[in-house]
């Protein structure tokens, strides 16, 4: 437990040593703070000097992983071992993107060879979809897909297809169904040609109540309008390994496409559950889209953790909620075509690291996960950044921005990037009761109107 390593004891003593220390002070007293605590991997930068860390606190933090044996985890992660003791299960969304030709065995499985066949299985289909050469009953083309999932089945791929729209095809419309609630399923139906849609219904099991529930109703819509259930076939592709279930759905087994227990749900986007951004976005850029994830890969395992984004990030949340109390973490991205981001990573670490029990089976006597939320940045400045700015929380904020301009407005992107900059510098500043009076006897106040509102 955290509580009990060498370093705890160091860090909760630093803790009580720089707590009140405000962040002004440390660039006042640093003028390189800001170059020395940035990191550029790829195409990403890191700026993590308003953080409220110093040296000692990344020193201690780096001693606090190699306590935990860190880079041992990560290395068994990597190869196959059985992390996840509750279900003795191996962790390995890594060979989904994997670009190595060092096969994986597991359980007599080579899990390379097997991950490759089913991409290989997604480009093909994905190619008689956006060529036109798949047809639906009628003869006409797929104009629209329809993903039926939920949880990892639903927020990945709604994520990515959202934020790369614009390397999606055309002449293709991507709809997401997830809530059990009737009224989604029904406004999406309603816009829809029957004899021009395909469904994707991704769920692995091919029992999930949520969404065989809107996929039985997007059969009866179907059948009902197309006149026969051997249409089914050509309109409705399966993201499963129950191959009965599917059979009896009246999938064709061989659009069915399998993915594995080694991948859990929230790491899937990568997986045959990627079948809807590969046919938006086209083989060609889903491949990019691996590319990008096995680099990061790549430079979480090998990187020292000094400059490793990942591991640097995760430790200075872990000192913002053992340390701080910060009990939730807010992600803010600054760019429209995000919008679905905080969502994915909410899941991602919520339902990765939200535990009370620990392996051994001991209560977990501190916080093992923040409550993580958000929305676009600019939005939010209009909505909760009161609370933020003037409130009693101390919540760590991730400002997310993007140096592409997109095909915009002229003057868009400047003002959306000029209030990310001064978000963060007016966070990191704050303002002193000083400032604010002067402020306020500049703009002709009285000087006793004047300390009541300072």
């Amino acid at each position: 437990m955290l509580t009990q390593l060498k370093t705890y004891p160091k860090l909760l003593k630093h803790y009580e040593e720089i707590k009140e220390v405000h962040m002004r002070d440390w660039f006042f007293k640093d003028k390189e703070r800001a170059s020395r605590y940035f990191l550029q991997f790829e195409s990403l930068s890191l700026d993590y000097s308003k953080n409220r860390l110093n040296d000692t606190t990344l020193k201690l933090l780096f001693e606090l992983a190699n306590d935990c044996s860190l880079k041992e985890k990560i290395e068994a992660m990597f190869k196959g071992e059985k992390i996840n003791t509750t279900e003795k299960r191996a962790v390995l969304h890594t060979a989904l993107r994997s670009l190595n030709d060092t096969e994986i065995l597991l359980d007599n499985m080579e899990v390379l060879k097997s991950v490759r066949s089913v991409l290989k299985r997604m480009r093909a289909f994905s190619d008689s979809v956006r060529s036109g050469k798949r047809l639906g009953y009628t003869n006409q083309v797929i104009t629209d897909i329809v993903n039926i999932g939920i949880g990892g089945s639903d927020l990945g791929a709604l994520m990515v297809c959202t934020a790369l729209k614009r390397y999606g095809h055309p002449r293709l419309k991507m709809h997401f169904v997830s809530n059990v609630d009737g009224t989604q399923i029904l406004d999406v139906l309603e816009k829809l040609n029957p004899a021009s849609t395909l469904f994707i219904v991704a769920s692995k099991t091919f029992s999930t109540q949520e969404t065989l529930t809107n996929a039985l109703t997007a059969r009866k819509w179907f059948v009902e309008r197309s006149g026969d259930e051997k249409h089914i076939a050509k309109h409705f592709v399966a993201v499963s390994t129950n191959k009965e279930a599917v059979q009896q759905f009246g999938i064709d087994e061989h659009n069915m496409f399998e993915f594995w227990d080694f991948v859990g749900g929230r790491y899937s986007l990568w997986s045959a559950i990627g079948l809807s951004i590969m046919i938006y976005l086209g083989k060609k850029n889903f491949n990019a889209l691996l590319k990008g994830a096995y680099l990061m890969d790549e430079h979480f395992r090998n990187a020292p953790f000094e400059s490793n984004l990942p591991v640097l990030m995760g430790l200075i949340g872990v000192w913002y909620i053992n340390f701080f109390q910060s009990k939730s973490h807010l992600i803010a991205p600054y760019d429209q075509y995000l919008r679905h981001f905080p969502k994915f990573i909410q899941q991602l670490d919520m339902e990765s690291n939200g535990k009370r029990i620990s392996k051994k089976g001991e209560t977990i006597p501190y916080d093992t996960c923040p409550v993580v939320w958000g929305d676009m940045g600019i939005n939010a400045q209009h909505a909760f950044f009161q609370l933020l700015h003037q409130g009693t929380h101390l919540i760590p904020i991730d400002f997310i921005a993007s140096l592409d301009k997109k095909p915009n407005a002229k003057g868009h992107h400047e003002i959306l990037f000029s209030n990310v900059l001064a978000q963060a510098q007016a966070f990191m500043k704050g303002k002193s009761y000083e400032e604010a009076l002067g402020e306020l006897l500049f703009k002709g106040l009285d000087k006793d109107e004047a300390k009541d509102l300072a």
